[in-house]
């Protein structure tokens, strides 16, 4: 969807539209000085007629544009003059100034591995929230509404055996109208060996439609893979391994980045592009089980629960959420340069958690998590970069976990009934015990494992070197030049050197990719002044040789 709303010469603005898009203007009216014209009026990326993820509506009074709360489509604008441009596709408006990159955008990034609304990389550039409407008035006075709000039921369902039969049959339902419009031909299912994906296979088998599974293979002995090839021989479905080792990962970062669109740092992002780029070969239609973990209070929550229940007294809610995250919040002094640091050092995080926390919505710690996973985890990252990826080969995706009417549901449920001790997804688990093998169904949250780690000191050390060159990041002016070798060698805390310096280190040449492949900007000249030409097993024995020299002294 791409369009414009205002006031100017209309016929150099429609102009200008049709230079902006391949695709024919569906809809435009006009007056001598107001206008309005865009590509679409309604767009649902997953193909079903009944779904809007996202909207405009104009007169010459006012101008409406809206997001649904799933946050499967983003929506960016922009004011030029007295013209409102509007896109899904953020590239789409870069042709329109003269981009500049938010310092404000580049933080949040570091701490959310993706930018938060309403924010863009951008800084002329914003983005609408999920589940908001953005009304405009002929002066540009802008209102802001809520299309869907999560909260916290007055009339909880607490006993354990009405939840389990209302469950099953909202699941049904839920698949049940997301099947409704397939033709007879295969649909496909991201397979990852874990209880979501594999509820949403069963549940299509149930259904009667014809299933092809994908599974990633990392070519590492401790991955999910297993699980996913008992589901699809338990389910009688075919499977098809998608190799995602190093060196394919290495070959899809390019296309990852321009498929996004937009940076986003997670480790899955490329193996999912390849998954992507398996399953058009065979399917129009793919499903996924993402989702899950924010409806059914997945395996983030529990840490903050106990930091609530030991340490109540210093516990911040918003200040500890963002701590779940896993990325570089707090390391600011030490990965940006000076300049950056300087405009973002009074910023505060907190800001873009916006009303996801509000304790007046969701009165019980569990619902307020979950609330908060849906609107940020869910709508600003897991969906709209599944649908781009999807998109970006030609496939349509759909989520039987995104059901309005499932998660309002969900909001019903007592905590003890989402979290039973250590089992996570209780009543979940409960409900689609006899669908499945009950090892899958039972056994401990482990989630993607993509063994970024490994990888750095084997096929994606040089890479390091490449994405992270000192040279191109003085360049740049962004980063601090030697902050991959600093994070390499543990020289910024334990909490980047050990469990997310994968995840870390990815998202940093995410970045690069992404300014390179959509922003287009020069990449500068490679430095030596950096261990990654050198083998990574001498790097680290120089390294270890030089830290007993520096005791010494």
């Amino acid at each position: 969807m791409l369009g414009y709303w205002g006031y100017g010469d209309q016929p150099k603005l429609i102009q200008r539209l049709s230079e902006l898009s391949d695709a024919k203007i569906a809809t435009q009216f006009c007056t001598d000085q107001w206008g309005f014209a865009t590509t679409q009026t309604r767009l649902s990326a997953c193909g079903r007629s009944t779904i809007n993820d996202v909207w405009v509506n104009a007169t010459e009074a006012s101008l409406e544009l809206g997001r649904d709360a799933f946050g499967r489509v983003p929506l960016y604008w922009i004011k030029i003059e007295s013209v409102i441009w509007f896109s899904t596709q953020l590239k789409s408006l870069l042709k329109l100034a003269q981009p500049t990159v938010s310092h404000a955008a580049l933080y949040a990034y570091t701490c959310f591995s993706y930018v938060p609304t309403p924010l863009s990389p951008i800084a002329e550039i914003a983005s609408i929230s999920a589940g908001t409407t953005l009304t405009w008035t002929k002066d540009f006075t802008c209102t802001i509404s809520e299309t869907e709000d999560w909260r916290e039921s007055s009339t909880m369902i607490h006993d354990e055996a009405e939840a389990v039969r209302q469950l099953q049959e909202l699941l049904k339902s839920a698949i049940a109208h997301q099947i409704e419009d397939l033709p007879d031909e295969p649909v496909g299912i991201f397979l990852s060996g874990g209880i979501d994906s594999s509820i949403v296979a069963a549940l299509l088998v149930q259904s009667g439609v014809k299933v092809r599974a994908y599974a990633l293979d990392f070519g590492v002995e401790d991955s999910e893979l297993p699980y996913a090839q008992q589901v699809a021989h338990y389910l009688n479905i075919p499977l098809t391994l998608v190799p995602a080792q190093a060196r394919q990962i290495i070959q899809a970062i390019p296309e990852t980045a321009r498929a996004l669109d937009a940076p986003y740092g997670d480790g899955v992002t490329a193996p999912l592009l390849l998954l992507n780029q398996a399953a058009s070969q065979d399917v129009r239609v793919v499903f996924n089980g993402e989702h899950g973990d924010q409806l059914f209070a997945g395996w983030t929550n529990k840490p903050l629960i106990a930091n609530q229940v030991y340490d109540s007294e210093n516990f911040t809610l918003s200040k500890q959420y963002l701590n779940t995250f896993g990325r570089l919040y707090g390391c600011e002094s030490r990965i940006f340069s000076n300049s950056v640091y300087q405009s973002i050092r009074e910023l505060d995080l907190q800001t873009y958690l916006g009303d996801a926390l509000n304790p007046e919505k969701c009165g019980s710690l569990l619902a307020q998590l979950r609330r908060a996973s849906l609107m940020l985890k869910g709508a600003q990252n897991i969906q709209p970069r599944a649908t781009a990826l999807a998109l970006s080969q030609g496939l349509q995706v759909r989520s039987l976990f995104c059901d309005p009417d499932l998660t309002r549901w969900t909001f019903k449920i007592p905590g003890e009934l989402m979290l039973q001790g250590a089992c996570e997804k209780y009543i979940l688990k409960r409900a689609v015990e006899s669908w499945l093998p009950s090892e899958v169904v039972w056994r401990e949250k482990r989630g993607m494992r993509v063994p970024l780690r490994p990888w750095y000191y084997g096929e994606f050390w040089r890479e390091i070197g490449k994405w992270l060159n000192p040279g191109v990041l003085r360049a740049e002016g962004r980063w601090q030049p030697q902050i991959a070798e600093q994070m390499m060698s543990g020289q910024m805390g334990a909490n980047l050197r050990d469990r997310y310096l994968g995840n870390n280190l990815w998202l940093l040449i995410m970045w690069q990719a992404w300014r390179i492949e959509v922003l287009g900007e020069s990449v500068g000249a490679s430095s030596w002044d950096h261990p990654f030409w050198l083998p990574p097993q001498v790097w680290q024995r120089v390294r270890k040789v030089r830290q007993v020299f520096e005791r010494s002294f």
